[in-house]
């Protein structure tokens, strides 16, 4: 009779499965991380004020990403800038600006958000808050709004080009 273990398993299927399970544990490590990020955040209002002090006074450079808890696309451009950042090795400031969401509602949608070193949820009159950051914007998300280091700004909709990161970053 032959014993379970020694059989040899085949080396192809093997493989597969291997890859499988590193797949998952990969997944839920980026995850974790991601998570344990969004736990150290502390949620800041963004009130009238806010977008002129960033501006003038904010760390440089800097992404703004206005999103908000129902964009399925807003993801994708946090594994952007974020994945151009840890390339650049430079220290960025990557915010997060939730416009439908306040305080503790907008902490728990923050693990979308990869990367992000600050959190901020419109307190007050969304629309209103909008018009101060640009009275052109038609409320489409993402807004993505980069400074680069001399306070240039690049406004946005949805991803940026290799060409707007490279000039944010240089």
């Amino acid at each position: 009779m032959t014993s379970v273990f020694d059989l040899k398993p085949k080396t192809a299927f093997w493989h597969r499965c291997m890859a499988v399970l590193m797949t998952v544990f990969m997944s839920s490590m980026v995850c974790a991380q991601a998570v344990s990020t969004a736990a150290r955040l502390k949620p800041l209002d963004f009130r009238e004020g806010t977008w002129a002090a960033l501006l003038e006074k904010g760390p440089r450079p800097s992404a703004y990403v206005f999103t908000t808890t129902y964009c399925s696309t807003c993801p994708d451009v946090f594994d952007q800038l974020s994945a151009s950042v840890r390339q650049s090795r430079l220290k960025v400031e990557l915010a997060a600006v939730v416009m439908d969401a306040q305080g503790q509602r907008a902490l728990m949608h923050a693990h979308h958000y990869t990367g992000i070193t600050r959190l901020y949820a419109f307190d007050g009159f969304e629309p209103l808050l909008r018009q101060t950051v640009d009275p052109q914007w038609r409320n489409v998300t993402p807004y993505v709004v980069l400074v680069n280091r001399k306070g240039d700004l690049k406004r946005v909709i949805g991803p940026p080009d290799a060409d707007a990161i490279r000039a944010w970053l240089n």
